[in-house]
């Protein structure tokens, strides 16, 4: 088992090599990245959107019914919202649910063309067939921080309007507690950390669309375990950032 995931791993990074090797005609690739950023980012706004409001609310909401002191500043809603929003909801949250939104719909559409034979008629044919199908997406996700930057800007958005419409602190309060103590290095912190997960939800479920074997009913697994192998990955790369760029 051990012997296997090790080949697995092996087979992922010489896969890297590969994409990057006899690029396919620019007339060809503009046309397939558009498409990417077509399917995987704009694609991808509508729902970001609609969980980064109401998450952001949540938070703002809980935060303040677990201030029962009345000693305790109400600003803190605003502070508490941007950290959790900012430093681990935008960032890592939202790559987790891509990783079952774009990352099923590439291993199954990457899987597809395997079982149909398509990437074994590009081989035929010369075409590249890693960097033809994987490289528009690597280059399509590198405007995954935009995404993110917006589910940042909603979040907070959504804990205001819970808060202030909610009863729970004035305006000026929140955005006292937006401001107070605001630590820049966190913005570049968060946006390191999606950078990384960008990387990872182009290319892991690549890796198992691609290298899938079998029917149409190993498609669907291959979408599974894709999702289970970038979530995990996501959270063990999300845990040593963390460790290394925040750790004094």
């Amino acid at each position: 088992m051990l012997i296997r995931y090790l080949s697995q791993i092996g087979r992922y990074f010489l896969m890297w090599k590969e994409i990057f090797n006899k690029p396919t005609k620019w007339s060809v690739m503009k046309g397939l990245l558009l498409k990417e950023i077509d399917d995987l980012i704009i694609g991808s706004l509508g729902i970001v959107a609609f969980i980064s409001f109401f998450v952001g609310g949540v938070v703002a909401i809980q935060t303040a019914l677990n201030l029962t002191n009345p000693l305790i500043p109400k600003y803190l809603i605003g502070f508490a919202t941007r950290q959790s929003v900012i430093l681990e909801f935008a960032p890592t949250f939202i790559s987790i649910i891509m990783a079952g939104k774009m990352g099923s719909f590439i291993t199954s559409s990457i899987g597809t063309m395997r079982v149909t034979e398509q990437i074994d008629a590009l081989e035929v044919m010369g075409v590249n067939s890693l960097n033809y199908l994987v490289f528009p997406k690597l280059i399509a996700l590198l405007l995954y921080p935009f995404v993110i930057g917006i589910a940042m800007f909603l979040g907070i958005l959504g804990g205001w309007m819970a808060g202030v419409y909610g009863g729970f602190t004035s305006s000026d309060e929140f955005i006292n507690g937006l401001q107070i103590d605001f630590i820049p290095f966190h913005i570049a912190y968060a946006f390191i950390k999606t950078f990384v997960f960008a990387l990872l939800l182009a290319t892991i479920p690549s890796f198992h669309g691609y290298y899938m074997k079998g029917g149409a009913l190993e498609v669907g697994k291959a979408s599974t375990v894709a999702f289970v192998w970038t979530s995990v990955t996501i959270i063990l790369i999300n845990y040593i950032l963390t460790q290394l760029l925040l750790s004094k």
